[in-house]
């Protein structure tokens, strides 16, 4: 992997775009590096005085300083200040840590095509298409995503969807480091909210979609809305703001940005248009601006992803028919729809990151669309702990709706009790589909009933975890990969 050499830069380079309401202390600094961690702090590092959800980093900064910190930048200077150490107070710690970071890696963003892909939905998948799509083009790229980081073909775990601001632009400079000209990333409403891409330079910004996910952080439909319209409004006008025109909020995203204003639709005119020609098990055939074209991924949902990826390309100037003849061989992101089929018995097992009642709908929607009559579909679902909680009796419903048979189960519980969990989802179950419905919280367990209750030709769809092969319970993670399991109980089944 390529390596960021040294860097030392004066403390007045740092803060150029950054609003200062006073400073105390030498006025020039000298810094190495930064941290919003407290216990990372040292001498000739800048630390960063965050207000978050759980805590809040000003009460840090005395720990910080003993450590050695040569700047502290903070909403609020403390009583005691220490001689050798600067203060610099700022409306928003996090907007400052996020354009002093891009200053301290020498603005990385502006030396790569960055896109950026948000939306409910989608984003992971797009995003790792544009990222196959470009290295199968001949280009050296940058890929963030909830899934994995990577440069070229070489991985760099991902924790978050988009990562801090300092990491962030780290990465950036990283992949600029290795020679790449483009890089592609998910945008999280909450990396909008929390700054952590202000101070970017996207040469691109693309709108997959938008339902219920996240009010637990964002309190409001209105706020969640608001937070990736955010993202569109801070593009330039020499990027491009590419929007799902068939979205009912697709074009509001469009309504106050600087950038090129450009659409793509499967039913209305758009600027990049397509027709479902045919949604079958084998794939999609798609007819995209006038070209017919068979692809591998399955589902109305990734017509719109590929669509997206599409426009994008051509949008940074790629020609239209080699990007669509690259796209008709490429296959989807790990965990999202991968099926694997059993050996003796021919059921087909499917594992997807359907973790929002948007998603899990397309799924069962899409298995509908591609079934036998004969074929029956047993889900096996949960919803995570400590997060929007709203949305759990809808995705019971939305179960039981699409499917025969239903194992409820724990996802993610994190600090919450599982059995609370599924109390709520089974809320969301009528009285005439509780005989459909098992509840089972232990996951292991859940998959195993539901490929034992399969028979031949049957379809087991595993939902919610996907990529994730872990399984977090009272803040501790597990091994735990949706997708072996499913082939492990195949396997021990006999199936």
């Amino acid at each position: 992997m390529s390596t960021i050499p040294p860097i030392t830069r004066p403390l007045s380079d740092l803060l150029a775009a950054v609003t200062v309401l006073e400073q105390h202390g030498p006025a020039e600094a000298l810094v190495s590096g930064l941290t919003l961690d407290s216990r990372q702090a040292a001498p000739e590092l800048a630390f960063f005085a965050l207000r978050g959800v759980q805590t809040d980093g000003h009460q840090f900064i005395a720990k910080a300083v003993a450590q050695g910190a040569a700047v502290v930048v903070c909403e609020e200077v403390p009583a005691d200040l220490a001689s050798g150490t600067t203060y610099v107070r700022v409306p928003d710690s996090a907007e400052a840590m996020a354009h002093m970071a891009a200053a301290f890696y020498d603005h990385p963003s502006k030396k790569l095509k960055l896109v950026g892909v948000t939306g409910t939905n989608g984003k992971t998948t797009c995003a790792t298409l544009l990222h196959k799509l470009f290295r199968e083009l001949g280009y050296h790229v940058g890929l963030l995503s909830t899934v994995q980081n990577q440069i070229d073909e070489e991985v760099v775990p991902a924790t978050h969807t988009t990562p801090d601001a300092i990491r962030l632009n780290a990465l950036l400079a990283q992949m600029v480091q290795a020679g790449c000209t483009h890089t592609f990333m998910e945008v999280s409403s909450h990396a909008v909210v929390q700054h952590r891409v202000t101070g970017l330079q996207f040469a691109g910004g693309i709108f997959t979609n938008l339902t219920h996910d996240h009010l637990d952080y964002h309190g409001t439909f209105d706020e969640y809305l608001k937070a990736k319209k955010g993202f569109f409004d801070s593009l330039r006008k020499t990027a491009f703001a590419l929007t799902n025109a068939d979205d009912k909020r697709g074009m509001v995203m469009l309504q106050n940005t600087a950038a090129r204003r450009e659409t793509y639709s499967l039913r209305s005119l758009a600027t990049f248009r397509a027709r479902l020609v045919e949604n079958a098990v084998h794939g999609l055939h798609l007819e995209i601006n006038g070209q017919d074209v068979q692809f591998r991924l399955i589902g109305v949902f990734n017509a719109y992803n590929l669509l997206a990826v599409y426009g994008a390309a051509v949008l940074l100037g790629e020609d239209a028919t080699e990007v669509l003849t690259i796209l008709s061989g490429l296959t989807s992101a790990p965990g999202r729809f991968e099926p694997t089929v059993s050996a003796k018995t021919r059921v087909t097992g499917i594992v997807d990151y359907a973790h929002t009642p948007d998603a899990l709908e397309n799924v069962l929607s899409t298995i509908a669309q591609i079934r036998q009559p004969s074929q029956q579909v047993i889900t096996v679902v949960g919803c995570g702990g400590n997060r929007d909680a709203a949305k759990r009796p809808i995705m019971a419903d939305l179960a039981v709706k699409g499917s025969n048979r239903v194992v409820l189960t724990s996802d993610n519980p994190r600090f919450e009790d599982p059995n609370d969990i599924l109390a709520q989802m089974q809320a969301g179950v009528a009285a005439q589909d509780l005989g459909k419905v098992l509840t089972i919280p232990d996951r292991r367990e859940a998959i195993k009933t539901a490929c034992a209750l399969a028979q031949p030709g049957d379809i087991v769809l595993v939902a919610g975890k996907g990529h994730e092969t872990y399984q977090e319970i009272k803040g501790v993670r597990t091994s735990f990969d949706d997708k072996q399991v499913l082939q492990e109980m195949f396997d021990l089944l006999g199936k």
